[in-house]
C-alpha cells in the first residue's frame, strides 16, 4: 500500500503530482488511465481540502492506494470534514447548472473512474482503476 497526507492548502497538490507520477512508474500505467486516474484523484483531493476540510491547514487529507486481487488500482482519499450528502449532487449538465463554475468534480469523476464509492457520511471517497 502507498500512502499519503496533505495539509489543506491547493499548495499541496504539487506533491500528489509527484506521488501519482510514482504510482504510474511502479504500474506501469498506460496513457489513458493515467490520465483518467490523475484527474479524479485531483478533483477529490480539491474537493477535500475546499469543501470537506474547508481549508484549514491543521487538517489532513489522507490517500491510500493499493493494487487489489481483481487488477483495479483502489484509491481511498480520504479528509476530516464532516461529509456531505453524495447522493444529491447537482447534475452539472442541467440547464440552470450549466453556466456555474463550480459543482463539475464529482460528475467528472464519475464519468472517469471504472467504480466510485463513497463511506456512509461523505468524507471519503474510493476510486476504481482497472489496470
Amino acid at each position: 500500500m502507498s500512502t499519503l497526507q496533505l495539509a489543506s492548502e491547493l499548495e499541496s497538490l504539487n506533491r500528489l503530482d509527484k506521488f501519482m507520477e510514482d504510482v504510474r512508474k511502479k504500474y506501469v500505467l498506460d496513457d489513458d488511465t493515467f490520465a483518467r486516474m490523475l484527474t479524479c484523484t485531483n478533483e477529490a483531493c480539491i474537493n477535500a481540502i475546499v469543501h470537506g476540510n474547508k481549508s484549514d491547514k491543521k487538517l489532513r487529507v489522507y490517500i491510500n492506494l493499493e493494487l487489489n486481487r481483481d487488477g483495479f488500482l483502489v484509491i481511498q482519499i480520504g479528509d476530516e470534514g464532516q461529509g456531505f450528502d453524495y447522493e444529491n449532487v447537482a447534475d452539472p449538465t442541467t440547464t440552470e447548472n450549466r453556466e456555474k463554475t463550480s459543482g463539475r468534480g464529482i460528475y467528472i469523476i464519475r464519468k472517469l473512474a471504472d467504480r466510485c464509492l463513497f463511506n456512509s457520511i461523505g468524507n471519503q471517497i474510493e476510486l476504481h482503476f482497472k489496470i
